[in-house]
């Protein structure tokens, strides 16, 4: 076996960036990744002024109207300059941007309630997350508030990464259930090259993953679900199914959680190694 293929366990077949946090995002062939993950990623939110918290669709009895929106930037981050502008298309397909005086108020009207757009995450931000009347859950029926990572608008981790053998073995397990890609709001998509359907990325925690030439993330646990899971964006019908699957066959975990060790550049089709 030759060193540039050793320790090989597959390919990257998806790059994918939120540039507002819960909104949809934009899928991507190359990618910069530094200490806070890919660039760009979670680079905005909306707050809620009355709470102080960040708007999430973990909560969406209040921010499911999140999933209807799309976020891109007007033009591609790059490493050492301010970022650009974000572009929203708003769910009736309205086109607006980060740098409208009257952005806040037309959200505000979206959402129904008041809302500002952030780039600047609180020192200690928090967010609320429903839990519905699910076995397996941590609660049940309930609404917590969750901590987030200081002065960002990450949930637990930087970059989450989720294999294509993982959503074949979820389809498996339930075959009338829709598992797609977008569903679990990935930012890398490993296709194993063992062809395995299986929860491949569970044994990988704790390991390192060297993809292309320089990029390194440390594997820091599996990524917990939650209801957004299950929710309706675009053509994917609502279906709590898709948790309570993960929930029994997985302990709730689909795909992994990393950290970055080396940034760099990413693109799809790099080889992805273990060491």
């Amino acid at each position: 076996m030759s060193e540039t293929t050793q320790g090989v366990v597959g390919s990257v077949v998806s790059l994918r960036r939120y540039p507002v946090k819960s909104m949809m995002g934009e899928e991507l062939n190359a990618v910069d990744v530094t200490d806070r993950g890919l660039l760009g990623d979670r680079a905005y939110a909306l707050l809620d002024p009355s709470t102080g918290k960040v708007a999430s669709a973990k909560n969406p009895r209040k921010w499911a109207k999140l999933f209807d929106c799309r976020a891109a930037f007007v033009e591609p981050p790059l490493v050492g300059k301010p970022l650009s502008p974000v572009r929203i298309m708003l769910p009736d397909g309205t086109m607006v941007t980060s740098e409208q005086s009257d952005l806040n108020q037309i959200l505000t009207q979206v959402f129904s309630r008041e809302v500002t757009l952030g780039r600047a995450a609180p020192k200690t931000p928090s967010l609320e997350e429903y839990w519905p009347d699910m076995e397996g859950l941590a609660h049940r029926e309930k609404v917590t508030d969750e901590t987030m990572p200081s002065e960002t608008f990450f949930d637990l981790a930087v970059i989450h990464v989720l294999t294509t053998a993982t959503i074949d073995r979820l389809r498996e397990l339930y075959p009338q259930g829709r598992f797609e890609v977008r569903r679990f709001r990935p930012n890398i998509v490993v296709e194993p090259s063992s062809g395995a359907k299986d929860f491949v990325e569970n044994a990988w925690v704790g390991r390192t993953l060297a993809i292309g030439g320089k990029v390194r993330l440390t594997v820091t646990g599996p990524c917990p679900r939650c209801v957004m899971t299950t929710l309706p964006q675009g053509d994917l019908p609502k279906d709590p199914g898709i948790l309570r699957t993960a929930a029994q066959q997985n302990q709730v975990n689909v795909g992994i959680y990393t950290s970055v060790l080396r940034g760099g550049t990413v693109r799809r089709g790099d080889p992805v190694r273990l060491e």
